[in-house]
């Protein structure tokens, strides 16, 4: 991975708030496009949608449907196209239309089935015996075969493509994703808990566990959970890691401790932090303390390795997924990192989590304009469809980041905000997003750690992609306005950046955000211009540059230039959130 993408990382990867719009410029364009070219959208209402009623006349709404998700992404199918050599293409593109299909006819109910039969936890059986059970429907049963079957971990560890194989396995997880009753969860921990043992180098002893994580046989296919966050919560594993391991004379470690947030409890097996306890009970705090550690979750009788379900969470969204409580009384465990390098460790499992946050959150804005787009041709207002209203056009064409789903929901009017036509949880869920690999400013400060640690070296390569990438778009016709106001974004950002070295931490943290945010929006639009400037590309591409480079692809400058970074900046927003209320000091 080039150095700027470590830099970009944090916020492009994960955060995705401003990278995804350009699904959302897509998105009004592929509306428009439905509607000029296959069919006029008034006739399409009268046809369509009649109105029908029952025999009390009470008048119903058409539900809208999506169809195979790869067929109805032109976006997707013409990046893969332009971008991946000729022979990937030619056996990803078939296999990716079968399994949309898929995705159409068998994960959609799936995923709407583990939706309305959450899991729960039986923790005591009929006769008192304390078991701890998390009962899953069989629905959730069967997304996990899926994923076994379909290669969702296994194609990125097989190379059948060499490293193309990572972006034909991220295509079919885009696709899985948004249906798959977030199971797609599981999936991104196990493919982060695979990527950790390959970088070990694949010891002895994770030999079978490494098997089994990137099987393609549903009997043999493990899951992995990701257990970081303790009772202080937060991103601050150095800080806020308790558990402890205290070494065992076999070699392996029992741990003790509490963990307070882990998403897919009922997986296979686990990595975690702990802290190693020396021979007087004492443990090294800070982030040097923490080591890294591989449990099973059950032995081989099928009973709970030292480790106590306490409860599952009761959550907003992702309810789908069991999130739990656990104790750990003296699970036995392996260390798999060098003592005090766990977090060093955990880093590519991190990394690889953090995309698929970002696939997840693309996936979901996808759907929720495919479903708003159907809707509008199916929903008649005023006297026409909502298709042709020029308003509604607009709004679907301005969503963004979570706010997408709540946009989406207004689509559709009332039955938008009912739980029972399956509309209310694509707002549930995307909340989890910005949350789930650290929230926005914790992700904006791994930004800038990224650029010390690299001492500018990754910033310069940020510099040097984004202008090699675009050079193509300055010499189409079309396309050269808009490259201009990426270079113009550019110079400015250069600018800022000089003269955030110059006054120090203080600026570089209040500024984090913002840059982060120019980050991103400057490379989506580096993106939509080299896609749009390739041979194969459409019209419908080059507005999509367009419009993407129409908006403040800078926003830290006019920030900077307001005051927002001054030394008194911090106090004023302390005044303002604290008007009228006691001193909280």
């Amino acid at each position: 991975m080039p150095p700027y993408m470590f830099a970009n990382r944090a916020f492009c990867f994960s955060s995705c708030n401003a990278w995804c719009r350009v699904l959302r410029c897509r998105g009004i364009v592929a509306c428009a496009k439905m509607r000029n070219q296959r069919r006029n959208a008034a006739d399409f209402c009268t046809t369509r949608n009649p109105r029908r009623a029952c025999s009390d006349g009470i008048l119903f709404q058409e539900q809208p449907q999506i169809g195979n998700p790869y067929l109805e992404d032109a976006l997707l199918r013409g990046y893969l196209k332009s971008h991946l050599p000729a022979q990937v293409f030619a056996e990803v593109n078939p296999d990716l239309e079968r399994f949309g299909a898929l995705v159409k006819d068998e994960i959609d109910p799936l995923g709407r089935e583990c939706e309305s039969q959450p899991p729960w936890l039986l923790q005591f059986d009929a006769w008192g015996r304390r078991v701890d059970e998390i009962v899953t429907c069989a629905a959730w049963k069967r997304m996990k075969e899926i994923s076994a079957e379909e290669g969702l971990v296994a194609e990125a560890y097989e190379r059948k493509h060499s490293n193309w194989s990572r972006i034909h396995q991220m295509a079919k997880v885009y696709l899985f994703t948004p249906a798959s009753g977030f199971f797609s969860c599981p999936v991104a921990m196990t493919d982060g808990a695979a990527k950790v043992i390959e970088s070990l180098g694949i010891p002895k002893y994770l030999e079978e566990a490494y098997a089994r994580l990137t099987s393609r046989d549903a009997g043999r296919f493990w899951t992995s959970g990701q257990w970081m966050t303790e009772r202080k919560g937060g991103s601050d594993v150095a800080g806020g890691t308790e558990t402890v391991a205290q070494e065992l004379p076999d070699g392996t470690y029992a741990l003790r401790g509490f963990k307070w947030f882990t998403s897919a409890a009922d997986s296979d097996v686990t990595l975690t932090l702990a802290r190693i306890a020396a021979a007087n009970g004492q443990v090294e705090e800070g982030t040097r303390g923490l080591s890294l550690f591989y449990v099973k979750l059950r032995d081989e009788e099928g009973n709970l390795n030292g480790i106590q379900i306490q409860r599952l969470k009761e959550k907003l969204g992702t309810r789908q997924l069991p999130t739990a409580e656990l104790y750990l009384d003296g699970a036995t465990a392996q260390r798999i990192s060098k003592e005090g390098r766990g977090v060093a460790a955990i880093a590519a499992m991190l990394t690889v989590t953090r995309v698929h946050n970002a696939v997840t959150a693309v996936a979901g804005m996808r759907r929720a304009i495919l479903l708003a787009r159907d809707y509008a041709v199916k929903r008649e207002a005023f006297g026409k469809c909502l298709a042709e209203h020029p308003l509604h056009m607009r709004t679907l064409a301005r969503m963004e980041a979570v706010a997408i789903a709540s946009e989406a929901l207004e689509c559709f009017g009332g039955q938008g905000f009912m739980e029972d036509t399956g509309l209310a949880i694509l707002l549930r869920d995307a909340q989890v997003l910005p949350i789930w690999e650290g929230t926005t400013n914790v992700l904006s400060l791994d930004v800038l750690r990224s650029l010390a640690k690299s001492r500018g070296k990754a910033l310069d390569a940020f510099f040097a992609a984004a202008q090699a990438k675009m050079e193509p778009a300055l010499g189409v016709t079309e396309l050269e306005p808009s490259a201009q106001m990426v270079h113009e974004a550019l110079r400015k950002l250069r600018n800022f950046a000089r003269e955030m070295a110059l006054k120090g931490e203080f600026t570089a943290q209040m500024a984090a955000r913002d840059f982060a945010f120019t980050l991103a929006r400057i490379y989506g639009g580096v993106l939509l211009l080299e896609h749009a400037a390739h041979c194969d590309a459409t019209t419908v591409d080059a507005y999509a540059a367009q419009r993407w480079c129409r908006q403040d692809l800078c926003p830290i400058d006019a920030a900077n230039e307001g005051g927002s970074y001054a030394m008194n900046a911090v106090s004023r927003d302390a005044d303002l959130v604290f008007d009228g209320w006691p001193d909280p000091r």
